[in-house]
């Protein structure tokens, strides 16, 4: 399991707020990224929506978090190796944001492709025992009575599916989906090597982009405290 060090947090703070210091513009951002993290896929266009389930039959939508930047990737509960690996690697992500002023604006979810065997009682264990932390977080399902559904979903997010001896499905493909404010998809972060620094710097990005004010504005703002005097 990955653990964050009190330098390794540290470090993360520095360079988030450096990033956010020095990055002119989301564009920029992503040009760097595409020069020094070969895991990280940039994308543009509107991610696929859903209405599922949480661990206590609520619905819960992707416009649900329209306000807040969303780390969604998809697991089972039974994988016995990739998936709980990738859960902890997602638990780094968060323990850092957690630490910044993005708490609050950043929302992580895991959606099941098996939910036939994924109950709410399976899932309700399965965070805590990863690392995960319910401040923000959820685990979603589309229940029994759609037990096809978010294999689907997962399709549309560019996932494949082989079955093994037992007839099972397996998810092949290994991606953390960030998507933006507003629904738009804006990159994936591949398998389980990606730094997680990377993927961190990337999400401050999209939070700040979201409330960088125009040259303009902040023309205007100096011009009315200027009329002061």
């Amino acid at each position: 399991m990955w653990k964050l060090t009190a330098s390794g947090l540290a470090a993360v703070l520095i360079v988030v707020a450096a990033s956010t210091a020095e990055t002119h513009s989301l564009k920029e951002l992503v040009g760097q990224l595409g020069s020094r993290e070969k895991y990280f896929q940039p994308i543009d266009k509107i991610a696929p929506v859903f209405e599922l389930r949480d661990i206590n039959g609520r619905t819960v939508r992707l416009d649900t978090f329209h306000d807040r930047v969303v780390v969604l990737h998809f697991i089972y509960t039974r994988c016995p190796d990739i998936c709980p690996l990738h859960a902890e690697r997602i638990a780094v992500v968060q323990e850092m944001v957690n630490q910044t002023p993005m708490k609050d604006q950043v929302q992580f979810i895991s959606i099941t492709t098996d939910p036939e065997n994924d109950t709410p009682e399976v899932l309700r264990g399965y965070g805590p025992a990863h690392g995960l932390d319910p401040v923000n977080w959820i685990f979603l399902t589309s229940g029994t009575d759609r037990p096809t559904a978010t294999r689907a979903l997962a399709k549309r997010y560019g996932h494949t599916f082989t079955k093994n001896e037992d007839n099972y499905y397996q998810l092949h493909s290994l991606v953390t989906h960030i998507i933006g404010r507003g629904g738009k998809w804006q990159g994936n972060f591949y398998g389980l090597k990606f730094a997680a620094t990377n993927l961190v710097v990337f999400v401050n990005a999209l939070v700040n982009d979201h409330h960088k004010p125009t040259e303009q504005n902040q023309r205007s703002f100096w011009e009315r405290v200027r009329r002061l005097f």
